[in-house]
């Protein structure tokens, strides 16, 4: 347990952190890895030697014998290879060795990964590349080298390196714009997250015997419990001592790994929770987040419980995401989306608000793109999480503010006003400048944009890339603009510049209820793409506009580009078929059984009562015997569609006919097996079923 007097020593203490280098490296290679880091720099071998000597002592000296290149396939996941720093020395002894070359590069399997067709089975050297920028860590006895993973060719096969080459991208459209506009000691802008992790706890044993959690990561069948989230007692509750429990052991894991996770509490269903880290810049909160949910999962299993980050485990309760907080800063320690007290006269706020308001707008449909799976997109649009229409929530001032750029007019901030509770006792304190909006996918909220669409089960190295490419477009478009004018003319012509971006993209503001039917007729009015799945956002990623905006930036290749297209259709049809055929054998063979136990059990206790009453009496069980047994037989139909429809789904070639299919076939099967299945099941008793159920789940925990 660690010591909260001593938490500031203890924090990090299985990083391999900036304090570390700077402790035990010498001067001149702690420079040279800096401007690596900072700059891009080449890393030289001798250099490379040094901090691998180095990092190999600090490693042994807490308790590592292993290293490892971990990096981030087209999974979502993670992949390691773990190696000993061992190395005989011929005479029955070993030495503890580990070399520049081995820090630097790795050689795994790139043909065993989703390539999307960049790499043949036969085709299988893959290449990983440490990335100096992200801390190397020390985990379960092995030393863990965040890195970057490519095919023998070049082709990026992983999701770090594109994300770098989005930051890339960002900070020098940003920088140059800052530069023109007057900010000549900016060198760097980097984007900042913080991203927000929802998820579920329930008993481990209830898990295991769940073929449907364990194979698909959410449940296919299963009656309500009578009591949900209807109460609305469960958000901000207080938390259960052996969950509080594993939380706390949860802090501690991920604060010794560097981790600044900071926010914990119950969140809307029951049984779901979140949790919250400080900002951190893009790349390692990236890291972090994939490392977050390793370590959630392993701390649970600790605890007997099992952490489900399935974006919708259970039906008829809310489900799970994970709200990415962006926001970009300078190296000078300017956010510039920061409003400040007069945001009518930030210059660089307005500017940048602009181009991300013209971004959003224009880049919608792979901004959404970027947050679909098969799993998040249950999620969307149901009332519980953002609607699949991609909208952004200014707040009141700031459209104000926006509309007097639109309209060239002044603008007269509204006053502050200090909020009373009208008791005495309480302090007085001021009010914010506008509401919160928890139905916008796309919210700003105070210094920064809450993009509130991401899935709580994948990495946001996805919407980072495609929000940070966006952004740089719209960047270089300003600067080209803007580049036409002297300094003197430059405050006027900016807002000029500004006025004609906003009037045409201010279609995508909406401070209304994105849950509303209201809203959705609205949005077709204006234009704004309402894509409700994968599959049909899925074409607008290979569109000329798409394959322009990633090869002009040098985040994709075009071959990478199409390469994705395939991995993301091959992952959502496999996703679904899983299910498809987890749903037919748990129907088949475990819910079948328990209703013909029970229907059994039924008609021997019917038979029984008429023949003691001489033929009456047994009326509840009839009633409920014909209620089951016509309830089945409607899942029996249903389930004979889902079988033969599967099959079907086996055959069809094309990646996007597939998916297609897959959505509007296979679910809608699905659907209707569960809504017998479930009928079913709310008529089984208990002890009938081979699984535990909803209520059971749900409410078990202490």
């Amino acid at each position: 347990m660690i010591d909260a007097s001593k938490l500031t020593e203890q924090f990090g203490s299985l990083v391999f952190s900036d304090k570390i280098m700077k402790e035990r490296l010498p001067k001149d290679i702690y420079k040279a890895v800096h401007k690596t880091i900072e700059k891009g720099t080449h890393l030289e071998l001798d250099v490379a030697n040094t901090v691998a000597a180095v990092m190999k002592e600090w490693a042994i000296e807490n308790g590592a014998t292993h290293f490892t290149h971990w990096f981030q396939p087209m999974t979502g996941l993670t992949a390691e290879k773990h190696d000993s720093f061992i190395s005989p020395t011929g005479n029955g002894q070993i030495l503890m060795e580990f070399s520049g070359k081995e820090l630097v590069k790795g050689e795994p399997d790139a043909s065993s990964f989703p390539s999307g067709g960049l790499r043949a089975t036969f085709e299988a050297r893959g290449y990983t590349a440490w990335d100096p920028s992200s801390p190397a860590f020390i985990k379960d006895g092995s030393l863990y080298i965040p890195t970057a993973f490519c095919s023998y060719g070049g082709e990026a096969l992983d999701k770090k390196t594109p994300l770098l080459r989005s930051m890339d991208a960002l900070s020098k459209e940003a920088v140059k714009v800052l530069n023109l506009l007057g900010y000549k000691d900016v060198a760097r802008v980097d984007t900042t997250i913080g991203s927000e992790q929802e998820y579920f706890l329930i008993d481990k044993d209830f898990y295991k015997q769940r073929k449907d959690l364990l194979f698909t990561g959410r449940t296919l069948i299963g009656a309500p419990a009578s009591k949900g989230q209807e109460m609305e007692d469960h958000y901000f509750g207080v938390i259960k001592p052996k969950v509080s429990a594993y939380m706390h052991d949860l802090d501690e894991e991920l604060w010794k790994l560097g981790i600044p996770a900071k926010t914990k509490h119950n969140e809307v269903a029951p049984s779901q929770h979140e949790l919250a880290p400080v900002f951190e810049t893009a790349n390692v909160a990236v890291d972090h987040n994939q490392l977050t949910m390793e370590v959630m999962k392993k701390v649970a299993d600790k605890h007997n419980y099992a952490c489900l980050l399935h974006e919708k485990p259970f039906e008829g309760i809310n489900g799970s995401g994970k709200h990415n907080n962006w926001s970009v800063c300078t190296d000078t320690g300017m956010n510039l989306l920061d409003p400040g007290k007069t945001p009518a006269e930030n210059i660089p706020f307005l500017v940048f608000l602009t181009a991300v308001i013209a971004a959003v707008d224009e880049y919608a449909p792979i901004l959404r793109l970027s947050v679909a799976s098969a799993g998040n997109d249950h999620r969307l649009g149901g009332n519980e999480a953002p609607p699949a229409i991609v909208s952004i929530f200014v707040g009141d001032e700031l459209a104000q503010v926006i509309k007097s750029v639109e309209e060239g007019t002044a603008y007269h901030g509204a006053a502050k006003v200090q909020m009373g509770m009208g008791a005495d006792v309480l302090p007085h304190f001021t009010k914010d400048n506008t509401d919160r909006n928890r139905t916008s996918p796309f919210a700003f909220t105070g210094n920064k944009f809450e993009f509130r669409m991401p899935g709580s089960a994948v990495s946001v190295a996805n919407a980072n890339i495609v929000l940070n490419t966006a952004v740089a477009e719209i960047l270089t478009r300003l600067y080209e603009k803007l580049s036409k004018f002297s300094e003197a003319e430059m405050k006027e012509k900016v807002l000029e510049v500004l006025q004609e971006e906003l009037k045409e993209h201010k279609r995508v503001l909406f401070n209304g209820n994105g849950y509303s039917d209201e809203w959705v007729a609205e949005a077709e009015k204006r234009g704004l793409p309402n894509l409700k799945s994968l599959p049909e956002a899925m074409p607008y990623w290979i569109k000329d506009e798409s394959i322009s905006l990633f090869t002009k930036h040098k985040i994709f290749t075009e071959e990478e580009i199409r390469s994705r297209y395939d991995i993301l259709l091959e992952n959502y049809s496999k996703s679904i078929h899983i299910e498809a055929l987890t749903m037919e054998e748990m129907v088949r063979k475990d819910l079948t059984e328990g209703i013909i136990s029970y229907e059994k059990d039924l008609t021997s206790e019917i038979l029984q009562k008429k023949s003691v009453l001489e033929g009456v009496g047994g009326k509840l069980e009839s009633g409920i015997l014909k209620e089951l047994d016509e309830a089945s037989e409607k899942m029996g139909q249903a389930l004979a569609k889902l079988t033969e429809d599967t099959k079907a789904a086996e055959e069809k070639a094309d990646l996007l006919e597939q998916a297609s299919y897959y959505k509007e076939q296979i679910l809608t099967d699905m659907d209707e097996v569960r809504k017998y299945a479930d009928k079913a099941e709310a008529l089984v008793p208990d002890k009938y079923l081979s699984y535990p159920t909803y209520g059971q789940m749900l409410f078990s925990l202490r």
